[in-house]
């Protein structure tokens, strides 16, 4: 019964996570219209999302405890959170510069392979078995998917089309992966310290990047506009921090797969909440993706397939601090 509880927590979890991300594209395209380049908006949106978290951390556990657990880590943990923390910077910036250079929709279409990705690796590397009910649910999910982001390109829309973009698109498609399959493999990280760190590192990669591509003038011009830097604490805080809590949470109560289907509830959440604030039209083809990402949702959840011997998908215990969970 416990397990079956874990199972819908984590899908709700996983799910919440998604439709805070799914505000990602409507708030980046106002910071764009100020003026800002892709590489700053990675950079302040990570690093204000890696200061909100530290912040409740040190407030719920305390940093010198915080700290201890990081160092406590076996040195494999600390590999694999090495990784991640690679993997998320290179999604990030992959995905924003692939915006640029390509249709957004297609960028989309390249990105969210990504499930497809994570159930082929995980199946071949025998984490997870991908029995007929998974195939369908998948299989749902991505027609869903491609419903609603190719719904809205319309027959007189313009499609830029460049081999560059659609590369580093499929880039953070496999950065993606990569982040979702690795998760086991710090899991004696509790997951607050684990996704604080990667929000860190992330940030302070694409901060350097942008200084040197964009200029630290570029890099800085929030510092003059104070609307456009509320925008980035908000981004930072509900479109980074909780999202990367919750998503890396619900990764450690279903597994990669399950996470990965479940995480397509983006899409549904972004197109809508352009139709509402930007005046984005919704078509009866996105709506009917969006209930066909629904039912694979609603699917994934009837059975749990037994994970391969020695590869649990819930969260290896931690010893949780004095008001800790």
């Amino acid at each position: 019964m416990a397990g079956v509880r874990d199972r819908w927590s984590g899908a709700l979890i996983v799910v919440a996570g998604a439709s805070l991300f799914g505000m990602l594209g409507t708030l980046s395209r106002f910071a764009y219209d100020d003026g800002l380049t892709p590489f700053a908006w990675v950079a302040w949106r990570a690093a204000f999302g890696a200061l909100a978290l530290w912040l409740a951390i040190a407030r719920r556990h305390g940093l010198r405890s915080s700290l201890g657990v990081l160092r406590g880590a076996s040195p494999a943990a600390r590999g694999w959170l090495a990784l991640v923390v690679v993997s998320s910077a290179v999604l990030n910036l992959a995905i924003f510069v692939a915006f640029q250079r390509i249709t957004i929709a297609l960028a989309l279409l390249a990105f969210y392979t990504y499930p497809a990705m994570t159930a082929a690796m995980a199946g071949l590397l025998g984490h997870e078995r991908l029995d007929a009910t998974r195939r369908i649910a998948l299989g749902l999910a991505l027609a869903g998917m491609v419903a609603v982001v190719a719904g809205g390109l319309g027959s007189g829309a313009a499609v830029t089309i460049d081999a560059l973009g659609i590369g580093l698109a499929l880039l953070a498609a496999a950065s993606q992966t990569t982040f979702l399959l690795a998760s086991r493999g710090y899991a004696s990280i509790r997951t607050e310290e684990a996704m604080g760190t990667i929000l860190l590192g992330a940030a302070a990669i694409a901060v350097v990047l942008s200084a040197i591509v964009d200029g630290p003038a570029e890099l800085a011009r929030p510092l003059g506009d104070p609307g456009l830097l509320a925008l980035l604490i908000f981004a930072g805080v509900f479109v980074a921090a909780l999202p990367s809590f919750l998503f890396l949470t619900g990764i450690r109560l279903v597994g990669p797969v399950r996470a990965g289907i479940l995480m397509l509830f983006e899409p549904v959440v972004g197109v809508a909440l352009a139709a509402i604030v930007l005046g984005e039209g919704l078509s009866p083809v996105q709506a009917a993706g969006g209930a066909t990402i629904l039912l694979a949702a609603a699917l994934v959840q009837r059975r749990a397939p037994a994970p391969a011997a020695g590869t649990p998908l819930v969260e290896t215990p931690v010893a949780p601090a004095p008001g800790g969970p």
